[in-house]
């Protein structure tokens, strides 16, 4: 049966396949668009399946909000080339679209979403048959509030919703969306701080401290000896210093005896109380740091706190949600 332009194009419109694949799929299904398109499919989980030990680092990531509902999209592909192609960034846009009409409330409730007869899954799948890539709708994220705000970063890599109270201001939520874009917090406040984050930076703090008070002790020992601390921080800059003529080899065997001894020597006489109150300093700087109330607002030139710059407009921030592809 001969295939003809019309055909092709209504098959490329229904799946988004590309026109020489389209072509090759109803040619093989004798003009039936529903087998056509099983072949589509088929070609893609063969595609997935062969691919799957491959890492899929790049992809588009979108959000939108509209009627008190906000969402973001992410999808994995392996190359830049195909996370920017039109027709892979309008998938995810088509993706973003079932997600806001339907609001699921998880990403296997949108994978199992139908658009056409198709599910999200089978639609991803698809375009990876298409490019050759795998592929994966890897992340969705989404917030339900009186008001609500979508920001995507340039580049299709960022995106971040941010929910808060009626009748909020738009351009401060606008603004505080974008600090959760570039300053990345972990949390609204110190509060909402999974107990499991506060327990881990505790945990890296009290070890800091602990290496930085060894390094002190090994340091005075150092300067007691009349040797440079920073002649002699490591084994490799002991001998290069020394051929340097900037250590004799007499000062050398000594920064080596106490670069060997001291440590142990250090760590038994640790004051822990000090180390604890050290250490808990550096977790409130972190929670300071990194929780959305306590930043500095990016958008103020007087250096504002972000919980100032909400009480001065009245707005209560509930939650926001943040998903990149990027390495941070």
């Amino acid at each position: 049966m001969a295939v003809t332009l019309a055909d092709i194009k209504k098959l490329r419109d229904m799946t988004g396949a590309g026109m020489m694949d389209v072509k090759k799929a109803l040619e093989e299904a004798n003009g039936d668009f529903d087998q056509a398109k099983d072949l589509l499919r088929k070609r893609g989980q063969a595609i997935a399946a062969k691919r799957s030990d491959r890492e899929a680092s790049e992809g588009c990531v979108l959000a939108k909000a509209e009627n008190g509902f906000a969402c973001i999209v992410a999808v994995k592909c392996e190359t830049d080339f195909v996370a920017k192609n039109a027709d892979f960034v309008a998938m995810v846009k088509k993706i973003l679209d079932v997600a806001m009409e339907n609001k699921p409330k998880s990403l296997d409730e949108l994978k199992a979403l139908s658009l056409n007869g198709q599910t999200m899954a089978d639609l991803v799948t698809e375009r990876s048959g298409v490019t050759g890539e795998k592929m994966e709708l890897s992340d969705y994220a989404y917030l339900e509030a009186e008001t609500v705000d979508a920001y995507n970063h340039l580049g299709n890599k960022l995106s971040s919703i941010v929910a808060a109270s009626a009748n909020a201001d738009h351009d401060t939520v606008h603004g505080v969306n974008m600090q959760v874009a570039s300053m990345a917090p972990v949390a609204l406040d110190a509060d909402h701080v999974a107990q499991e984050i506060k327990d881990r930076e505790l945990a890296i703090a009290v070890d800091k401290t602990k290496q930085d008070e060894i390094t002190k002790a090994i340091e005075f020992e150092l300067r007691k000896a009349g040797i440079n601390p920073a002649h002699a921080d490591s084994d490799d800059h002991i001998a290069s210093n020394t051929a340097k003529g900037w250590m004799t080899e007499e000062q050398a065997q000594i920064a080596r005896d106490i670069r060997a001894n001291v440590p142990a020597q250090a760590e038994a006489n640790l004051n822990m109380k000090k180390i604890e109150m050290i250490a808990q300093g550096r977790l409130q700087k972190f929670l300071k740091e990194s929780t959305l109330v306590e930043q500095q607002y990016i958008l103020s030139e007087s250096k504002e706190l972000v919980k100032d710059v909400l009480k001065k407009a009245n707005v209560n921030i509930v939650d926001f949600k943040r998903i990149t592809l990027n390495q941070e």
